[in-house]
């Protein structure tokens, strides 16, 4: 069984900055697409970005694109989401995924199996 646990969330004023951590258990990352989404109340949960294993390659929503930055580190089984100049309206539970393997290009919930609890991250203005 996989365990994805994020934390690094919390309070921030608005242009702040914060680091997501995604600490994974149960079988390694290596090898897997590994995604960040968020969901604020009322809305539908979205995607934020997504690493390929070996890291090389990201993706990233065109709202986040230029601001957040995401990463991996395979041997300790780590994913991180930096967010620079947080505005109000990215205040959301942000969870991270794991891709179903295979899936080139994961941008849909469906595109990942296994999922984080989330991490509140809340942007005062």
């Amino acid at each position: 069984q996989v365990q994805l646990v994020e934390s690094g969330g919390g309070l921030v004023q608005a242009g702040g900055s914060l680091r997501l951590s995604c600490a994974v258990s149960g079988r390694a990352v290596s090898g897997y697409t590994m995604g960040w989404f968020r969901q604020a109340p009322g809305k539908e949960r979205e995607f934020v970005a997504n690493i390929r294993w070996s890291g090389a390659d990201t993706s990233y929503s065109d709202s986040v694109k230029g601001r957040f930055t995401i990463s991996r580190d395979n041997a300790k089984n780590t994913v991180y989401l930096q967010m620079n100049s947080l505005k109000p309206e990215e205040a959301a539970v942000y969870y991270c995924a794991r891709a179903k393997y295979g899936v080139v290009r994961p941008r849909l919930e469906e595109d990942y199996d296994y999922w984080g609890q989330g991490t509140q991250v809340t942007v005062s203005s």
